[in-house]
Protein backbone atom coordinates (compact mmCIF):
# COMPACT_ATOMS: atom_id res chain seq x y z
CA UNK A 1 0.00 0.00 0.00
CA UNK A 2 1.42 3.25 -1.08
CA UNK A 3 1.58 6.29 0.67
CA UNK A 4 -1.57 8.08 -0.53
CA UNK A 5 -3.48 5.09 -0.59
CA UNK A 6 -2.88 4.42 3.41
CA UNK A 7 -3.88 8.57 3.67
CA UNK A 8 -7.13 7.61 1.98
CA UNK A 9 -8.23 4.70 4.38
CA UNK A 10 -7.02 6.79 7.57
CA UNK A 11 -9.50 9.59 6.43
CA UNK A 12 -12.35 7.03 5.61
CA UNK A 13 -11.55 5.09 8.87
CA UNK A 14 -11.83 8.61 10.64
CA UNK A 15 -15.25 9.50 8.59
CA UNK A 16 -16.49 6.01 9.96
CA UNK A 17 -15.16 6.57 13.54
CA UNK A 18 -17.32 9.78 13.47
CA UNK A 19 -20.36 8.29 12.09
CA UNK A 20 -20.02 5.70 14.49
CA UNK A 21 -19.83 8.37 17.30
CA UNK A 22 -22.95 10.09 16.26
CA UNK A 23 -25.06 7.02 16.16
CA UNK A 24 -23.84 6.14 19.54
CA UNK A 25 -24.85 9.39 21.44
CA UNK A 26 -28.30 9.42 19.35
CA UNK A 27 -30.71 6.85 19.37
CA UNK A 28 -29.82 5.53 15.61
CA UNK A 29 -27.17 3.39 16.79
CA UNK A 30 -28.95 1.39 20.25
CA UNK A 31 -32.61 1.10 20.14
CA UNK A 32 -33.73 0.23 23.78
CA UNK A 33 -36.08 -3.07 23.25
CA UNK A 34 -37.35 -3.94 27.45
CA UNK A 35 -33.67 -4.94 28.99
CA UNK A 36 -31.59 -4.80 25.54
CA UNK A 37 -31.19 -2.91 22.59
CA UNK A 38 -31.27 -3.57 18.87
CA UNK A 39 -27.98 -1.80 17.44
CA UNK A 40 -27.22 -0.67 13.73
CA UNK A 41 -23.71 0.18 15.07
CA UNK A 42 -22.27 -3.05 13.12
CA UNK A 43 -23.73 -1.39 9.80
CA UNK A 44 -20.24 0.94 9.64
CA UNK A 45 -18.16 -1.93 11.67
CA UNK A 46 -19.11 -4.24 8.56
CA UNK A 47 -18.85 -1.93 5.88
CA UNK A 48 -14.89 -0.75 7.33
CA UNK A 49 -14.18 -4.39 6.76
CA UNK A 50 -15.65 -4.45 3.05
CA UNK A 51 -14.04 -1.31 2.08
CA UNK A 52 -10.34 -1.16 3.67
CA UNK A 53 -10.19 -4.90 5.06
CA UNK A 54 -9.44 -6.60 7.64
CA UNK A 55 -7.23 -4.82 10.00
CA UNK A 56 -9.48 -1.57 9.19
CA UNK A 57 -12.62 -3.63 10.09
CA UNK A 58 -11.00 -4.84 13.28
CA UNK A 59 -10.76 -0.92 14.28
CA UNK A 60 -13.99 0.27 13.77
CA UNK A 61 -15.35 -2.95 16.08
CA UNK A 62 -12.91 -1.88 18.78
CA UNK A 63 -14.28 1.48 18.32
CA UNK A 64 -17.96 -0.22 18.27
CA UNK A 65 -17.32 -1.91 21.37
CA UNK A 66 -15.70 1.47 23.42
CA UNK A 67 -18.92 2.90 22.60
CA UNK A 68 -20.87 0.09 24.27
CA UNK A 69 -18.93 -0.23 27.35
CA UNK A 70 -18.99 3.84 27.45
CA UNK A 71 -23.32 3.57 27.47
CA UNK A 72 -23.08 1.21 30.04
CA UNK A 73 -21.00 2.81 31.94
CA UNK A 74 -22.72 6.47 31.47
CA UNK A 75 -26.24 5.68 30.68
CA UNK A 76 -26.36 2.36 32.29
CA UNK A 77 -29.72 0.11 32.61
CA UNK A 78 -30.28 -3.04 34.78
CA UNK A 79 -28.03 -5.37 32.74
CA UNK A 80 -25.54 -2.97 31.76
CA UNK A 81 -22.54 -5.18 34.04
CA UNK A 82 -22.47 -6.68 31.12
CA UNK A 83 -21.05 -4.47 29.01
CA UNK A 84 -19.29 -2.51 31.45
CA UNK A 85 -16.75 -3.51 34.69
CA UNK A 86 -16.82 -0.41 35.89
CA UNK A 87 -20.44 -0.08 37.75
CA UNK A 88 -22.47 -2.03 39.73
CA UNK A 89 -26.55 -2.71 38.83
CA UNK A 90 -29.01 -4.17 41.40
CA UNK A 91 -25.96 -5.27 43.29
CA UNK A 92 -24.44 -7.29 40.53
CA UNK A 93 -20.95 -5.62 39.57
CA UNK A 94 -19.31 -6.03 36.02
CA UNK A 95 -15.72 -7.55 35.81
CA UNK A 96 -13.21 -8.50 33.24
CA UNK A 97 -15.78 -10.71 31.45
CA UNK A 98 -17.46 -7.84 30.84
CA UNK A 99 -14.26 -6.60 28.97
CA UNK A 100 -14.60 -9.92 26.77
CA UNK A 101 -18.55 -9.53 25.89
CA UNK A 102 -18.09 -5.99 25.35
CA UNK A 103 -14.81 -6.22 22.92
CA UNK A 104 -14.12 -9.59 21.54
CA UNK A 105 -17.08 -10.33 19.29
CA UNK A 106 -16.84 -6.20 17.69
CA UNK A 107 -13.74 -6.88 16.74
CA UNK A 108 -14.11 -10.39 15.09
CA UNK A 109 -17.31 -8.47 13.28
CA UNK A 110 -14.92 -6.03 11.53
CA UNK A 111 -11.96 -8.39 11.37
CA UNK A 112 -14.10 -11.69 9.56
CA UNK A 113 -16.34 -9.27 7.61
CA UNK A 114 -13.49 -8.31 5.75
CA UNK A 115 -12.32 -11.79 5.37
CA UNK A 116 -15.67 -13.40 4.44
CA UNK A 117 -16.29 -10.62 1.91
CA UNK A 118 -12.81 -11.07 -0.07
CA UNK A 119 -13.36 -14.94 0.28
CA UNK A 120 -16.75 -15.20 -1.69
CA UNK A 121 -16.16 -12.30 -3.89
CA UNK A 122 -14.54 -13.68 -6.87
CA UNK A 123 -17.04 -16.50 -7.05
CA UNK A 124 -20.38 -14.49 -6.01
CA UNK A 125 -19.51 -11.04 -7.51
CA UNK A 126 -19.73 -8.09 -4.99
CA UNK A 127 -23.66 -7.60 -4.43
CA UNK A 128 -23.87 -10.78 -3.15
CA UNK A 129 -20.49 -11.13 -1.28
CA UNK A 130 -21.85 -8.16 0.94
CA UNK A 131 -25.01 -9.20 1.84
CA UNK A 132 -23.68 -13.12 2.38
CA UNK A 133 -20.68 -11.34 4.41
CA UNK A 134 -23.02 -8.68 6.36
CA UNK A 135 -25.90 -11.61 7.04
CA UNK A 136 -23.71 -13.89 8.72
CA UNK A 137 -21.35 -11.77 10.59
CA UNK A 138 -24.05 -10.26 12.07
CA UNK A 139 -25.53 -13.49 13.51
CA UNK A 140 -22.06 -14.54 14.39
CA UNK A 141 -22.02 -11.53 16.59
CA UNK A 142 -25.18 -11.80 17.98
CA UNK A 143 -24.19 -15.43 19.13
CA UNK A 144 -21.18 -14.71 20.65
CA UNK A 145 -22.27 -12.01 22.21
CA UNK A 146 -25.21 -14.03 23.35
CA UNK A 147 -23.31 -16.86 24.19
CA UNK A 148 -20.77 -15.17 26.04
CA UNK A 149 -23.78 -13.66 28.48
CA UNK A 150 -24.98 -17.02 28.89
CA UNK A 151 -21.73 -18.28 29.82
CA UNK A 152 -20.35 -15.93 32.14
CA UNK A 153 -23.05 -14.21 33.08
CA UNK A 154 -26.14 -16.31 32.99
CA UNK A 155 -27.15 -16.68 36.60
CA UNK A 156 -26.31 -12.72 37.07
CA UNK A 157 -28.23 -12.01 34.07
CA UNK A 158 -31.32 -13.97 34.84
CA UNK A 159 -31.19 -12.26 38.63
CA UNK A 160 -31.19 -9.11 36.82
CA UNK A 161 -33.78 -9.36 34.53
CA UNK A 162 -35.92 -11.04 37.55
CA UNK A 163 -36.36 -14.42 36.15
CA UNK A 164 -35.57 -18.44 37.24
CA UNK A 165 -31.87 -19.11 36.01
CA UNK A 166 -33.33 -22.19 34.08
CA UNK A 167 -35.10 -19.74 32.25
CA UNK A 168 -32.02 -17.93 31.25
CA UNK A 169 -31.57 -20.01 27.75
CA UNK A 170 -35.04 -19.47 26.24
CA UNK A 171 -34.76 -15.78 26.88
CA UNK A 172 -31.02 -16.06 25.45
CA UNK A 173 -32.41 -18.24 22.33
CA UNK A 174 -35.87 -15.98 22.00
CA UNK A 175 -33.50 -12.41 21.78
CA UNK A 176 -31.39 -14.75 18.80
CA UNK A 177 -34.40 -15.71 17.14
CA UNK A 178 -35.87 -11.94 17.20
CA UNK A 179 -33.42 -9.16 17.52
CA UNK A 180 -30.65 -10.90 16.01
CA UNK A 181 -32.67 -12.07 13.31
CA UNK A 182 -33.96 -8.67 12.32
CA UNK A 183 -30.73 -7.05 13.16
CA UNK A 184 -29.01 -9.88 10.00
CA UNK A 185 -32.30 -8.46 7.77
CA UNK A 186 -31.60 -5.39 8.21
CA UNK A 187 -27.76 -5.70 7.06
CA UNK A 188 -27.96 -8.28 4.38
CA UNK A 189 -30.55 -5.07 2.96
CA UNK A 190 -28.44 -1.90 4.10
CA UNK A 191 -24.94 -3.11 3.13
CA UNK A 192 -25.27 -4.26 -0.48
CA UNK A 193 -27.26 -1.01 -1.07
CA UNK A 194 -24.55 1.26 0.47
CA UNK A 195 -21.80 -0.64 -1.28
CA UNK A 196 -23.61 -0.06 -4.65
CA UNK A 197 -23.57 3.42 -3.57
CA UNK A 198 -20.22 3.92 -2.33
CA UNK A 199 -17.96 1.27 -4.20
CA UNK A 200 -17.17 3.06 -7.21
CA UNK A 201 -15.48 5.61 -5.21
CA UNK A 202 -13.90 2.84 -3.30
CA UNK A 203 -12.33 1.51 -6.45
CA UNK A 204 -11.27 4.83 -7.99
CA UNK A 205 -9.47 5.50 -4.77
CA UNK A 206 -8.07 2.00 -4.58
CA UNK A 207 -9.44 0.94 -1.40
CA UNK A 208 -11.15 -2.20 -1.92
CA UNK A 209 -8.79 -4.43 -2.97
Amino acid sequence: MNHIQQNRKLTLTAFFIAIQIIMAVTPIGYIPVGAINITTMHIPVILAGIFMGTKYGALLGFVFGLTSMLRATFSPGITSFIFSPFITVGGISGNFWSLIIVFVPRIFLGWFSGKLFRLIRKKTGNLPACAISAAVNTMIHTLLVMGMIWMFFGPSYAKALNIPVEGIGALILGVVTTNGILETIFAAIVIPALDKALWPTVRRMRLGE
